[in-house]
């Protein structure tokens, strides 16, 4: 008795062409989706609204704001606290959406490298 195959698996060469292809176009599909990652721009807060960043996706920080009202000489350390808190969740925010967005394209595959 001869196991059937269901159709379009076993083919061949169609079928491993036609693995390849679309392994092609998910790589296309991840390339763009990062390059748009990395052009996308976060601002986040912290301290109430007192500190604000804007970083790119390429995790490069492009503005820093400071309310004049947080800038107390005599409190460095609490301003300090503030920047790193905004910093520290502005990466969390960029690296937690690229990989949602990056599992969309892959649809959940875990390659590696990405």
């Amino acid at each position: 008795m001869k196991a059937r195959l269901p159709q379009g698996m076993g083919s061949g060469p169609q079928n491993m062409q036609s693995m390849l292809r679309q392994a092609q176009k998910m790589q296309e599909s991840i390339e763009a989706k990062k390059a748009e990652l990395e052009e996308k721009e976060y601002t986040i807060t912290s301290g109430g609204g007192m500190v604000e960043i804007t970083v790119t996706g390429r995790h490069e920080v492009k503005a820093v704001n400071i309310n004049p009202e947080v800038v107390d000489p005599e409190d460095v350390e609490m301003l300090e606290d503030m920047l790193v808190a905004a910093l520290n969740e502005a990466m969390r925010q960029i690296d937690e959406e690229s990989e949602r967005e990056l599992e969309k394209v892959t649809g959940g595959l875990n390659i590696p490298g990405l």
